[in-house]
């Protein structure tokens, strides 16, 4: 099995080759960045790819995107301090066949390691079950994540008020009132104010937020 194992502290890396030691045929290459590591990966082709999210020049989820350029059958496994589930979806999505975090059991790291490496995928208990709530959350109320000022401009927009009324209402300019606008779009996955209105509706947003603390019953301004 040949492993490039990609971090930027030594002991770290040492640590890794200490766990691997029993591993039949183990052939080990390091790299300490992600230029070095798309340069090793392409001259010594390894089994498997244990990286770190924190790398200097450019992040984890850039080296694993590239990786996945050079040969979208690359092998990779995140070892990484972040343990939230944004960081875990981010590198998922990117291309890593597994993530665990760097706290760990070694037995759980090298299983690991040894399930990407044969083809299959591999997610810390833990962390799956962050992600698992998390899109859990996410798909059950979409709202959860907005702000009450984002709240506040949704049910505005529901109930017609243009920007120019809606930044007056809330206290804010104009562009910052159409860049929040554009930023809400982002969020909910809407293309157009359009779809925002209707988005509002269907949520009943006027309803959810007529008992919020601190709504004035005219325009709702939010200070």
């Amino acid at each position: 099995m040949k492993v490039l194992l990609v971090d930027d502290h030594p002991i770290v890396r040492a640590g890794l080759r200490r766990l691997l030691a029993d591993e039949p045929e183990a052939d080990i290459y390091e790299a300490a960045d992600g230029k070095a590591a798309v340069v090793a990966f392409r001259e010594q082709r390894p089994d498997i790819i244990v990286l770190d999210l924190n790398l200097p020049g450019a992040n984890g989820i850039e080296v694993i995107s590239r990786l996945k350029a050079v040969d979208p059958s690359a092998r990779l496994l995140v070892l990484s301090m972040h343990d939230d589930a944004s960081h875990v979806s981010r590198a998922l999505r990117a291309g890593a066949a597994g993530y665990v975090a760097k706290d760990a059991p070694p037995d759980e790291i090298l299983l690991a390691i040894q399930r990407v490496a044969a083809g299959q995928t591999y997610l810390e208990h833990t962390l799956a079950e962050k992600l698992a709530f998390t899109a859990v959350r996410a798909q059950s109320d979409p709202l959860s994540d907005l702000s009450a000022r984002d709240l506040s401009i949704l049910r505005l927009l529901a109930e017609g008020h243009t920007l120019p009324q809606i930044a007056d209402a809330i206290g804010i300019g104009y562009k910052t009132a159409a860049n929040l606008c554009s930023l809400l779009k982002a969020k909910l996955g809407a293309a157009s104010t359009v779809d925002l209105v209707r988005f509002a509706i269907d949520a009943r947003l006027s309803d959810r937020d007529a008992d919020r603390p601190g709504r004035d019953p005219g325009l709702g301004r939010v200070d």
